[in-house]
């Protein structure tokens, strides 16, 4: 796995990052499933008909997908505010993943810029870095669209808005996510990606989906970011 990684980094220009799952568990402390539950019930005072299978839906941004995708935009902005002003309380007690600030840190000692492209908010994932001391290693950050799911990955939409803003080539940037919302959006994008399995149940399915390199652990990036550090900081002694 470390040998995947160390090959595909020598390739490799600019990180951008998932949030939810590479960076940290935002509903840790808030579980996503009480989210989902709150936003469904919503819906139902404000008269919304609803198909049966959102009623065990435990994924809040699927309930904002399904939302957006009635096309009644005043709903849809509803969902989203009360999305956004539930990540933005989740972040409080989000708990990071174990490794994702060394990956973070390494990568910008390494001269490699690194961007956040989240289905998640802005807002949100904004408060978390900064209440982590990271925002300083991290930009862009790019967020769910307003109120437009259709918009969210896999569209490649927002991973191309990173890539740009780095100003750097598609063909040299990696993605590391958690989904295969992820997996696809990079392919589209023409991204490399790094499938990062934190269940056992994701490894084969990443793997068919195409992802480069498959891991169970943010720590084999670290480790390849971290002795890339050490090469650039020995290539500068040499040459002072």
């Amino acid at each position: 796995m470390s040998a995947d990684v160390t090959r595909l980094f020598a390739e490799i220009d600019a990180v951008l990052l998932d949030f939810d799952g590479p960076v940290c568990s935002i509903f840790a402390g808030h579980p996503a499933r009480d989210v989902a539950a709150e936003l469904v019930g919503m819906l139902r005072s404000h008269g919304v008909d609803l198909p049966s299978h959102l009623a065990t839906e435990s994924d809040p941004l699927e309930v904002l997908r399904w939302t957006g995708s009635t096309g009644v935009l005043e709903t849809t902005r509803m969902v989203e505010d009360a999305l956004c002003e539930a990540e933005e309380r989740a972040v409080q007690t989000a708990a990071p993943t174990p490794y994702g600030r060394e990956v973070i840190v390494a990568a910008r000692q390494a001269g490699l810029p690194v961007a956040v492209v989240s289905n998640n908010s802005a807002g949100a994932v904004t408060a978390y870095l900064a209440a982590h001391r990271l925002m300083g290693h991290v930009a862009p950050v790019i967020g769910r669209a307003y109120a437009d799911p259709s918009r969210m990955k896999p569209n490649p939409e927002p991973i191309l808005h990173a890539v740009r803003a780095l100003g750097a080539s598609a063909s040299r940037s990696v993605l590391v996510g958690d989904s295969l919302s992820d997996i696809d959006g990079a392919r589209s994008a023409g991204v490399r990606v790094i499938g990062y399995a934190n269940r056992p149940a994701k490894v084969d399915a990443f793997r068919r989906a195409g992802s480069d390199v498959v891991i169970t652990s943010m720590k084999p990036i670290a480790d390849v970011l971290t002795r890339r550090c050490e090469q650039v900081e020995e290539q500068d002694s040499l040459g002072r």
